[in-house]
């Protein structure tokens, strides 16, 4: 696994606004439109790169993420194209919108994570929610190729690895960077990664 080439394949971008702010990912993938959709929203499919998923899943039904307890709303599902759906983790209210479209013979991905500032922003940044979309993504580029490590459970083991370590803080970094260019004074922003990364695997600061 080339950790290194996963992470320079995804690109990040952030948003910052007044009241909501953005992390944003897009990979393009070697499949097809259908394919990159059925991996998103088969609920057979989801816990093998993902996690198990239930509850009226159409839109406007609810949902439940089980491995973490996160729920909400499907608003938005329109088949090979767009996915909104809100994400509610211990009351606090935010929300998912991916997107698919076609380039060349590839399928490509965008992931926007829209949610509020305050303190956990202050604190963390685009990092704390950047950070774990991009495990996602990674993981959703092993499924699609057959990779049997795509999984949570191999997932985990991947995470706690040396090289694992090393995707959290070149990841992290990654979003400092994507903040700088979104207008963040940059030493906040490498704080904020720094910060993240502490979090993620414990590392002292």
């Amino acid at each position: 696994m080339d950790l290194l080439d996963h992470i320079n394949r995804t690109h990040r971008a952030v948003k910052r606004g007044t009241e909501l702010n953005s992390v944003i990912l897009t990979r393009a993938y070697d499949t097809t439109l259908t394919e990159l959709w059925d991996a998103c929203v088969n609920p057979e499919r989801l816990p093998r790169w993902f996690e198990p998923v239930s509850g009226d899943l159409r839109e406007g039904g609810r949902y439940r993420l089980e491995g973490r307890g996160i729920e909400g709303t499907i608003e938005v599902c329109v088949p090979r194209e767009r996915l909104r759906v809100t994400w509610e983790d211990s009351g606090a209210g935010s929300f998912v919108e991916v997107t698919l479209r076609e380039e060349g013979d590839q399928a490509v991905l965008r992931v926007e994570h829209v949610q509020a500032g305050g303190d956990f922003w202050d604190t963390f940044g685009p990092s704390a929610t950047g950070v774990g979309w991009d495990g996602s993504v990674l993981s959703l580029a092993l499924h699609l190729a057959g990779d049997p490590r795509a999984t949570p459970e191999e997932m985990a083991k991947v995470g706690a690895s040396e090289e694992g370590v090393e995707f959290m803080r070149r990841t992290a970094s990654a979003w400092a960077d994507a903040d700088v260019e979104a207008g963040a004074d940059p030493d906040h922003a490498r704080g904020t990664a720094d910060r993240t990364f502490a979090f993620y695997t414990g590392a002292e600061q």
